[in-house]
């Protein structure tokens, strides 16, 4: 085992925990969609811009960090997809603009656009970034429409080694039906995040009452998508690498035998999605418990991080191709030189500072309870 395949599995490894760390960092524009669910006074939705908006830049800060570490790590997937697929990513990407413009611009007096105005703004990336996410994480388990042929690096003339094989540009990937599975999976997720969130954050009694009821509704909704996806993963042909020549070819089951080959990751499947049902369901029955979001959080974390490192470990095409099979991108075919590889690995060191830094910073923010006296008399609020 060569020091260039170790870092490859390194670094799907760390774009990976990024990917899941975003997922969860999704409670963000989850609470956005619930604004006018939860908060039936204009003080209480106030509470929950203020709750959801101590907390935006760290969910943009982690989607810019994901993207930064595809470009350095696996070049040739960022060439592909965002050059590709732009359409999608500049959607999502201006979903998260509208979302920093609304927040900064909805509570000043005066602004050109009025409150409500920027509000909806709010309710849109609430409700278009987790899908939008979730759809384009489903092309890593069911592929995209992409050519790739590395020999074009030589034309002078035009020197582009992707090319998209239809004019949509990764909008065709709302029209397959697992997609939207996973991005509204990954939605109704972020609106009970939220919600356990809300139930944490804000002392206030009506909120925690009325979030703990749209609980249940929104655990079902997301239980139905997951596990219609779940299972289709499971029972579905995959994208396999054949780990001598290169050669991609469809694997019957190959997800779930990469489940049942590293037990270490189905391990971490199993142990995340009993953390988030855990958190769920003893905050619906247990009327004074606030603790939730960090379970179902910590859950997040590991059953996406299991999901990512299924798509691309084990001999599996983490981005296939559907238009030519063989130019599906595999962790061996798509990464970075050896040396870039080894360069970030040394930076990479840096992350656990990093992760203590938004530690404290977090603690912070949430040191103390939102509450209605605070939303009513605080200058310094959203």
């Amino acid at each position: 085992m060569d020091s260039t395949y170790i870092l490859q599995h390194y670094w799907w490894f760390l774009v990976s925990l990024l990917g899941a760390l975003l997922v969860f960092l999704l409670f963000v524009q989850g609470g956005q969609s619930l604004l006018f669910t939860i908060g039936k006074t204009e003080l209480q939705q106030k509470a929950l811009i203020n709750s959801t908006g101590r907390k935006w830049e760290f969910t943009f800060t982690t989607l810019v960090t994901f993207g930064g570490a595809f470009f350095a790590s696996f070049p040739l997937f960022y060439s592909t997809s965002f050059g590709g697929a732009y359409w999608v990513w500049i959607l999502i990407l201006l979903c998260f603009v509208l979302q920093a413009v609304s927040y900064e611009y909805q509570a000043r007096q005066g602004n050109l656009l009025g409150k409500k105005t920027y509000q909806v703004f709010l309710i849109l990336n609430g409700i278009l970034g987790p899908v939008l996410i979730g759809t384009a994480v489903g092309t890593f388990f069911n592929g995209a429409q992409f050519y790739v042929n590395k020999e074009q690096l030589t034309q002078t003339v035009m020197p582009v080694i992707s090319s998209w094989a239809t004019p949509w540009h990764g909008l065709e990937a709302a029209l397959v039906i697992w997609n939207v599975c996973l991005g509204l999976a990954v939605f109704f997720l972020a609106r009970i995040q939220a919600l356990l969130y809300f139930i944490n954050n804000i002392a206030d009694d009506d909120i925690r009452k009325r979030s703990r009821k749209q609980l249940i509704l929104e655990t079902a909704l997301f239980l139905v998508f997951f596990l219609t996806f779940l299972v289709h993963l499971l029972l579905q042909n995959g994208f396999a690498v054949h780990p001598s020549t290169g050669e991609i070819f469809m694997q019957p089951y190959k997800y779930f035998m990469n489940f049942i080959e590293m037990p270490i990751v189905l391990a971490v499947l199993l142990v995340g999605v009993v953390s988030v049902l855990y958190g769920i369901l003893r905050t619906i029955f247990s009327a004074g418990w606030t603790k939730g979001i960090w379970f179902a959080g910590a859950g997040t974390v590991l059953t996406v991080l299991a999901l990512l490192l299924c798509a691309g470990w084990n001999d599996t095409a983490y981005y296939p191709s559907l238009a030519d099979l063989q130019s599906s991108l595999t962790l061996e075919n798509s990464s970075s030189s050896l040396f870039t590889l080894k360069t970030m690995s040394i930076v990479s060191l840096l992350i656990p500072f990093v992760l203590a830094y938004i530690f404290y910073a977090w603690r912070a923010l949430d040191i103390h309870k939102i509450d209605m006296k605070e939303m009513d008399e605080s200058k310094h609020t959203y």
